[in-house]
Order: C-alpha cells, then sequence, then structure tokens
C-alpha cells in the first residue's frame, strides 16, 4: 500500500493541518496563554459575527475582526472606530484569529505575543454589502453593515498599502461626532474597566498600571458626557 507523501517539514505540516491559523497558532504557547486555540470553521452560516477588542498591549489599540470563510479577519486599529465620516482611522491587517477568541475577554502572560489586558468592547453580527468579499478583499475595497451594542450601520475599509488600510463610517443615520471609544470605554459584555479586568484576571503590578494608565487616557473627560 503506498504511503501519503509526509509534509517536507514541521512548518509544512502546521500549514495543511491549521491552514489560515497556521500564523495564529505559531505565535502563541497555549499552555501558557490562556487564549484560545481554536479551528478554522468551515461551515455556512446566515448571520456572521463581529467582534471589538479594545487591548492594552505594548501600547493601547482596537482590534477589529469581521468572521469570514471560518475565521475572523483582523485589523489593529490604534485609535478605535470612529463615528464621524470625516474622521479616517488606520486599520493595521493582522493574523486571522479563530471565531473562538470573540469570547475572549482577560489578561494575556507578560512574555506572550500580545501580552496586555483584553476586553470585549463591543460585538454583534456585520453583513457585507457586496457580493462577493474575496474579491473586495482582493480589490481593497469591502463595504459592509454592523449590528453591534455601540457600532451600528454603513462602513468601509479601504486598502491604501499592503496589509495598510483605514476604517471610515459611512454617512448614514447611525453616524456622529460622538467620540464613541471615550463615551462607552467599557465592556459590552461585562461592563468592566480594563483595570477591573486586569485585576480579575491575576495580571501583574505592570499590566495592571497599563490598564489603569488606558483606562484613564480613553475615557471621556467630566462633565463632556450628555
Amino acid at each position: 500500500m503506498k504511503k501519503k507523501p509526509q509534509p517536507a517539514n514541521t512548518d509544512e505540516a502546521d500549514l495543511n493541518r491549521l491552514g489560515r491559523l497556521a500564523e495564529y497558532n505559531h505565535k502563541r504557547r497555549f499552555d501558557v496563554t490562556p487564549e484560545p486555540a481554536g479551528t478554522v470553521r468551515k461551515t455556512k452560516k446566515k448571520v456572521l459575527e463581529f467582534v471589538v477588542q479594545k487591548h492594552r498591549a505594548s501600547r493601547l489599540h482596537y482590534d477589529f475582526r469581521l468572521e469570514h470563510d471560518g475565521v475572523m479577519l483582523s485589523w489593529a486599529v490604534p485609535k478605535g472606530p470612529s463615528l464621524d465620516p470625516s474622521t479616517k482611522r488606520l486599520a493595521m491587517e493582522t493574523e486571522d484569529h479563530p471565531i473562538e477568541y470573540n469570547q475572549f475577554e482577560g489578561v494575556i502572560p507578560e512574555g506572550e505575543y500580545g501580552a496586555g489586558t483584553v476586553m470585549i468592547w463591543d460585538y454583534g453580527t456585520w453583513e457585507p454589502e457586496v457580493e462577493d468579499v474575496d474579491r473586495a478583499l482582493e480589490k481593497g475595497d469591502l463595504k459592509f453593515t454592523l449590528r453591534g451594542q455601540k457600532l451600528t450601520g454603513s462602513w468601509v475599509l479601504v486598502r491604501t498599502r499592503p496589509r495598510q488600510w483605514l476604517l471610515i463610517k459611512h454617512r448614514d443615520p447611525s453616524a456622529s461626532s460622538l467620540d464613541i471609544t471615550a463615551e462607552e470605554p467599557c465592556s459590552a459584555v461585562s461592563r468592566r474597566t480594563l483595570a477591573t479586568i486586569a485585576r480579575s484576571a491575576g495580571a501583574s503590578a505592570k499590566q495592571l498600571a497599563q490598564a489603569e494608565e488606558a483606562d484613564r487616557s480613553s475615557a471621556a473627560p467630566a462633565g463632556t458626557a450628555d
């Protein structure tokens, strides 16, 4: 009986086994980090998930993720989403994440990739405004509708150079000049701050201090809320 040819090396074997999540899994030690390993989910779903995770790693940013083809397409948005159509937010494309990551709120230990506190800042469902998502991604112009707790309405991701995109709110009834990241700084799931998440997850003193600083810097100044 003829044996199946074996992959030439471990990287190739992992790529065959993990597919689009190979890069995600290579960057993490799952016996150390509480993040989920996850697998690619090749199932047809009528409702697609999206999540925005507020992440105090080396610096504060917002991880914007859209479910597509069994994984979460991911972009790091340094300043977070803006409801103002005149504001274009830089969004750096990162590795695909497992759908299980949408439930992750906690602390990545020091010394691990992305070490720091992670909050589920917003979540919900999304719907493409294009017929072919893969073609739109290839073209670098993905239009979509969000139905979240904080982010709603029509949006677009526009690629400006390799792995570099802009996240822009379209002009519609949900557009606003409100600084949504400042006015709604807490978790959409647990209503906790970054510091509270860090403290309950047993973060290091350094990580707790970073989370507290991020809470102060991202919250609206007293007396500015409507």
